[in-house]
């Protein structure tokens, strides 16, 4: 049985629109599928904006409020909104439009990440929060679909009881929120394996973004990477960077995006290549919290959600999907059939391994 598995419906009503590409759906399909596993599915609660004060301004948070507030009740449109201050704070047109209601759903997702948080910081050794990791949410920003940062905050939350705590991202896009925040602070390794920011929003995420302490690590790889490259490089740095940096707990947030099939990046990673780098997390045995991320495209998000859960809390499942659901999402199975593509990127990997294992690691041994 999948323990500590939290989500609320209203994480759901988090939507910048029928043609934005972060959509609704892609959770909503991943709720069901893991429902036929029988995962008791726990409600969070209301959440507390004690929680959001952890690593967001008091400022931002309240602006954050107040906008939502007055779009609900109509006081001025999201076009009135934009025209406003609101576009120095990150929201607009593109990325983040404002929208009515955008409070309360971005504290629904933060509400399930603090929960998973809180839960393995008083003992239990796993808890999920597949509607969050927002990464791209800055202290005083939205950003990159991100209004608030929650696995910022889940790494706040842990910080209470362990002296080290790690973020392992293994989303396409850098999880340059997490860093920011954490930048100058020697008791978090944040970890980024990412397509580089020469290519791929939002431009950074270099391997010289190290911080003071040495603790901001980042794997940048080539665009249209293959996925046996990318686990290799992902195998040769990552784990070797928590080894040096012994931390007492580990936030993995679970982007899907380096999918060959995700619309908004070009990594060509399979399923199969992600779902090993997530089994390598959990079989660290260190507490761990599991959170969503990134990924649009909607027959390979349920899935590879679905899989990497069931296989961090060692739940058995086979590969072909419940037949109306695959059939239903056009998905059949959990693995990606037929011939794997002709390796790609390895000099570009090569490269930034040997500079990792050369002159980042050897700091963070302590």
């Amino acid at each position: 049985m999948l323990p500590h598995f939290y989500y609320t419906p209203e994480i759901l009503k988090y939507d910048f629109g029928s043609q934005h590409p972060l959509r609704p759906e892609r959770l909503r399909r991943a709720i069901e599928l893991i429902s036929r596993y029988d995962v008791p599915i726990l409600d969070p609660g209301p959440g507390s904006i004690s929680d959001l004060f952890r690593v967001h301004g008091e400022e931002y948070v309240y602006l954050v409020m107040a906008t939502s507030d007055r779009l609900s009740k109509g006081d001025f449109s999201a076009d009135d909104a934009e025209r406003g201050h609101l576009f120095s704070y990150g929201f607009g047109s593109g990325d983040n439009p404002p929208f009515a209601g955008m409070y309360d759903a971005s504290l629904a997702y933060c509400s399930a990440s603090a929960q998973a948080a809180k839960v393995v910081r008083d003992g239990a050794p796993l808890a999920f929060g597949i509607g969050g990791g927002l990464h791209h949410a800055l202290k005083d920003r939205a950003s990159g679909f991100c209004i608030f940062d929650d696995p910022a905050i889940a790494c706040h939350i842990l910080l209470e009881k362990f002296e080290r705590v790690a973020y392992v991202d293994i989303d396409v896009h850098h999880g340059d929120g997490v860093q920011w925040i954490f930048y100058n602070d020697p008791r978090v390794l944040t970890c980024s394996i990412h397509e580089e920011g020469r290519t791929l929003f939002p431009g950074t995420g270099g391997v010289e973004e190290t911080g003071a302490d040495f603790t901001s690590f980042n794997v940048p790889i080539q665009a249209r990477t293959t996925g046996d490259v990318w686990l290799h490089a992902f195998k040769e740095t990552i784990p070797k960077a928590l080894e040096a940096f012994q931390p007492g707990a580990v936030v993995l947030q679970m982007g899907t995006d380096v999918h060959l099939l995700d619309p908004l990046a070009h990594l060509r990673c399979l399923q199969q290549d992600w779902l090993a780098a997530v089994k390598i997390i959990g079989d660290l045995g260190l507490p761990l919290v599991a959170l969503g991320g990134g990924g649009y495209n909607l027959m390979t998000v349920p899935r590879m959600w679905v899989s990497g859960c069931l296989t961090l809390g060692g739940v058995p499942f086979e590969d072909e999907l419940p037949a109306d659901l695959g059939e239903q999402y056009r998905m059949p199975s959990y693995s990606d059939h037929g011939p794997a593509e002709p390796s790609f990127g390895k000099p570009h990997a090569d490269r930034v391994i040997d500079w990792l294992t050369t002159q980042h690691i050897p700091h963070l041994r302590r």
